[in-house]
């Protein structure tokens, strides 16, 4: 029997993503995700998050506070203790695949959020299988903003 480790998530940034660099110049990129109950009166989740490499370029570069965003990945759990000597649990989602869900001011409204900057008209993004694990963004410079 195989073990399965799939996350789904759609939500909204809690705040603008985090973009650093390993020492080894990786990307990895860290945000929240509030992903609302199950239940209409139940309270929003909030769930940590990294994407790594071309995928975390791409959330850095098109994803911001209050972005409504689908995210795929695995959960992973670390252990680590704390500068006070105490032993601490970390679980949060891998992040695989990303892709757009609406524009931040999206509701349940008619009318469309206007549109505030270029970040708001992305392209989906996920990992591909055939040029080393990812595929290339899309070049953007025939674009009209």
């Amino acid at each position: 029997m195989s073990n399965l480790n799939v996350v789904a998530l759609t939500g909204r940034l809690t705040a603008d993503p985090e973009l650093r660099h390993t020492q080894s110049d990786l990307a990895v990129c860290s945000f929240s995700l509030a992903v609302d109950g199950i239940k209409k009166d139940s309270p929003a989740d909030f769930i940590d998050c990294t994407a790594w490499r071309q995928t975390a370029e791409f959330v850095s570069r098109y994803f911001d506070k209050g972005s409504m965003i689908a995210i795929q990945g695995h959960l992973h759990t670390d252990t680590y203790t704390d500068k006070d000597g105490n032993k601490r649990k970390k679980t949060e989602v891998v992040v695989d695949n990303v892709s757009f869900c609406g524009s931040k001011g999206n509701s349940s409204s008619s009318s469309p959020a206007p549109q505030k900057s270029a970040k708001q008209a992305k392209p989906e993004y996920s990992k591909g299988k055939d040029s080393g694990g990812f595929e290339s963004l899309p070049d953007d410079s025939d674009l009209p903003f």
